[in-house]
């Protein structure tokens, strides 16, 4: 009997993986990005407590709704938090036929052997890695999430050694993240991967400021208005990437 600790589900996600996905966020998180759309996943310990055959039971009743593409992704917080959970949910999933998605930061990733066998074990159930990099620099990273990129590089270049299916994911927030000579060397860096299948684009929203105000958080992106068009399609340009709307999540 696994369990996880659970801050929501999305039984119709539509920009979380292939198809139409049902959602699990996760709770827990330890990076402090200044435009996180979840910030009420941070704290780890709470969260409602459910048992990993009890999720796959909820996600199952929403089967007919995925077609031939869609299934289970895991997303959060950060779901490598709970690896153990994600673990025995996407086992239990596969034994079902589900597709399994798991939407991570790869923040927590570790080359510590003990760590990285239960990374490899969660990969072999695992169908597609959507990999969150935030910025390319170290130093622009710290400044943005409040930790360093070089064990999140090294889980993309983990992920592409062992054969493992990606999406590279990228928030395009203007004064942060969308400095053209950084994407440049994302972009570069993303041609190193031999297993990305997809970039994607999201462009920054600020729905999620009511959150922020409502924790009482100090929200350093406040205000700030989201990319234009022109920059969009710069960003979109350079990446090769096609571009995601994250308003149409519901959490």
């Amino acid at each position: 009997m696994t369990i996880g600790r659970i801050h929501s589900f999305e039984t119709f996600g539509s920009v979380d993986g292939p198809g139409v996905r049902f959602v699990v966020f996760v709770q827990g998180c330890r990076m402090r990005c200044a435009y996180c759309h979840n910030p009420d996943t941070w704290r780890v310990h709470a969260g409602e407590e459910i048992e990993a055959e009890a999720v796959l039971r909820k996600a199952l009743r929403y089967r007919t709704y995925w077609g031939t593409k869609g299934g289970i992704t895991v997303s959060g917080g950060e779901p490598l938090l709970q690896i153990e959970f994600v673990t025995e949910l996407f086992r239990l999933a596969k034994a079902q036929g589900v597709n399994t998605t798991l939407d991570t930061s790869g923040a927590p990733f570790s080359r510590d052997p003990e760590w990285l066998a239960k990374f490899d074990d969660l990969m072999s159930v695992t169908d597609l890695v959507m990999l969150d990099i935030k910025h390319i620099d170290t130093e622009a990273h710290r400044h943005l999430t409040g930790f360093g990129n070089e064990n999140i590089l090294d889980c993309a270049r983990h992920l592409s050694d062992i054969g493992k299916a990606m999406w590279i994911r990228h928030v395009l927030v203007p004064e942060w993240t969308d400095d053209d000579a950084a994407l440049e060397r994302l972009a570069a860096f993303i041609r190193t991967l031999k297993t990305v299948d997809r970039v994607e684009v999201l462009p920054y929203h600020g729905f999620a400021e009511p959150k922020w105000e409502l924790l009482r958080i100090p929200c350093r992106t406040k205000g700030l208005p989201s990319p234009t068009r022109e920059r969009i399609a710069n960003a979109e340009r350079i990446l090769g990437a096609r571009v995601t709307d994250l308003t149409k999540k519901s959490s």
